[in-house]
């Protein structure tokens, strides 16, 4: 099973993660955790150039940047460890594209959408648990801003729409969490729409 953790800065997907990957250890459930962009040694240097605060980098070239990095892992990491039958849970993927670059950037919904399936070999999770808070709470816990996270409110309310646009385009792979509650309710959550997914598949 690929699971994917999506939501703008602050959403508290590192921590999410972390819960998740505890429970599933003491499920005994083999998985990989992948992050993006990086988890290859080339998506590393990728990612040391993205969130570079010190480089002017362009919308198109920023886009294309993290694509390169997610071609790079779905070949050198999510295909063979969903190839050995291991859970692979990913620190941001496809969706992340679509909002930031597509909407946030304004390069295009649909366009971002289509390069996404270039550069994945149109691999997709199977489930996405995108973790919604707003974004005044998201600059609140922020304390500390890269280049990517240097952009603002509009900025992140245009994301945070794109967000909520793909959940309710593919509601059937992308679950919306209430990411403003306790951090032991949202885990308890996604560990209940886990189990459930994981039984009908």
């Amino acid at each position: 099973m690929f699971i994917s953790f999506e939501g703008i800065d602050g959403s508290g997907k590192g921590t999410q993660i972390k819960l998740f990957a505890e429970y599933l250890q003491k499920k005994g459930i083999d998985f990989v955790i992948v992050r993006e962009p990086g988890g290859t040694e080339v998506g590393e240097l990728i990612r040391s150039l993205l969130l570079n605060s010190d480089l002017k980098i362009y919308p198109r070239t920023e886009l294309l940047l993290f694509l390169a990095s997610r071609a790079q892992i779905v070949d050198e990491v999510i295909l063979p460890a969903l190839r050995a039958g291991k859970t692979v849970i990913s620190d941001r993927f496809i969706d992340s594209s679509v909002a930031y670059q597509g909407v946030g950037r304004g390069i295009g919904f649909e366009l971002v959408e289509e390069l996404n399936r270039f550069a994945t070999s149109d691999v997709k999770p199977d489930l996405t648990f995108y973790l919604d808070i707003t974004p005044e709470t998201s600059l609140k816990r922020k304390m500390i801003k890269d280049r990517m996270e240097k952009n603002g409110i509009e900025f992140l309310n245009k994301v945070r729409e794109a967000y909520l646009m793909i959940a309710q385009k593919e509601p059937n792979r992308v679950v919306v969490i209430n990411g403003e509650r306790n951090i032991d309710e949202i885990h308890a959550e996604i560990v209940e729409i886990f189990e459930k997914r994981s039984k009908s598949l």
